[in-house]
């Protein structure tokens, strides 16, 4: 997958730019407020269907702009040309992909795959279960033909049962009819969860002996929501009583979650700040190597201040190894010498100040 063109309309400070990103790594360089993170944002918008930094409406729509607009043309694994386009105002979108209008959201998410590493990824390991949720389904979206409407006729089932668990006289029978619909689903999306994890851990172990060698051998652990002991309709049974009371299904996929363990931490002592990074971007590489080794392409990497997240070592480190890959890179920082990229790397520099990127050609170097 290459990202032959990008184009951003007021998206944060970026007015009206275009971006021709080349194969291998793309470097955004500008000052603090410049609008490097926000082409980050616009890529990771079309990929995700979010920003990384919060909804549309908080901000990301250029102030005074009626609704920002994303445009990208790319080269698949099969290199096919393909093209999508995005109209947010917040509150309400249009998109369209390969020309033809899209009537969901997820239309366009499926399409455009990337992986963002950025400040706020250590959440993937120190937040709640809905980031690690998130994550796992992003894998098997793309790569699962069955899991989206798996996953989509579980949350109606679920919200189905918790809009009867509110009723002050729930129907019985409605209940009984709803988790079944539920528990039949939701099996459904764990068992693909549980796959998806299986299939991630020779990746995780791989990245991680790259960037964490310290900590030894990993293991990752999955928890389905549920007793193990217990079959899911049978557990939303015994749980009815106290979801009665609670107005909401308190037993399911939904609550969901998994751990990333290291041999040299075997009671969860926590990592430091630096190690939880690390192991933040060691599940997002071992993720997009697996797409790659599904889908026949990387996925996009975007890597944002990434001198300012890691070290120099590690830096290096990490450089290396997707140098080695056929991944297309973006990757925003203030200085590249602070980047450290390999001397065979293919690069491509962009110069972005006051919302204005300009490639760099040999008259505007230094």
């Amino acid at each position: 997958m290459r990202v032959i063109r990008l184009d951003i309309r007021d998206v944060r400070v970026l007015r009206d730019v275009s971006l021709l990103p080349g194969p291998g790594f793309n470097l955004l360089l500008g000052s603090n407020g410049a609008g490097k993170t926000s082409v980050l944002e616009a890529v990771h918008l079309l990929a995700h269907g979010r920003s990384f930094r919060g909804r549309v409406r908080d901000g990301l729509v250029r102030t005074g702009a009626p609704a920002l607009e994303v445009f990208a043309r790319w080269s698949d694994a099969n290199e096919m040309t393909r093209q999508v386009g995005l109209r947010h105002a917040g509150d309400q979108w249009t998109g369209r992909l390969d020309g033809a209008p899209a009537s969901q959201l997820s239309d366009l998410c499926s399409a455009l795959a990337a992986v963002t590493f950025e400040p706020g990824s250590h959440a993937l390991l120190e937040g709640s279960g809905e980031f690690r949720r998130r994550f796992l389904d992003w894998g098997l979206f793309h790569v699962e033909p069955s899991f989206l409407e798996e996953w989509r006729r579980q949350n109606r089932a679920l919200r189905q049962r918790n809009a009867l668990l509110k009723q002050a006289r729930p129907d019985p029978g409605l209940l009984n009819a709803w988790d079944a619909e539920l528990a039949d689903a939701g099996v459904l999306v764990t068992r693909q969860r549980q796959a998806g994890l299986d299939a991630l851990r020779p990746h995780v172990e791989t990245w991680a002996q790259r960037l964490l060698p310290e900590l030894g051998p990993t293991a990752l652990s999955y928890r389905q929501g549920w007793k193990p002991e217990l079959a899911f309709e049978d557990a939303l049974l015994l749980a009815r009583p106290r979801d009665l009371l609670s107005g909401f299904t308190s037993v399911g996929p939904h609550r969901a979650d998994w751990e990333l363990r290291f041999a040299a931490r075997p009671g969860g002592e926590p990592l430091s700040r630096g190690q939880t990074k690390l192991a933040a971007l060691t599940m997002l590489l071992a993720q997009a190597e697996l797409y790659a080794a599904r889908r026949g392409a990387w996925p996009l990497i975007l890597l944002d201040d990434l001198a300012s997240e890691l070290d120099a070592g590690h830096r290096e480190q990490l450089l290396a190894a997707l140098a080695a890959t056929s991944a297309q890179i973006l990757i925003t920082g203030t200085d590249a010498s602070a980047l450290l990229l390999p001397a065979q790397a293919t690069v491509a520099v962009f110069h972005v100040e006051h919302g204005v990127i300009a490639p760099q050609t040999p008259e505007n170097q230094g």
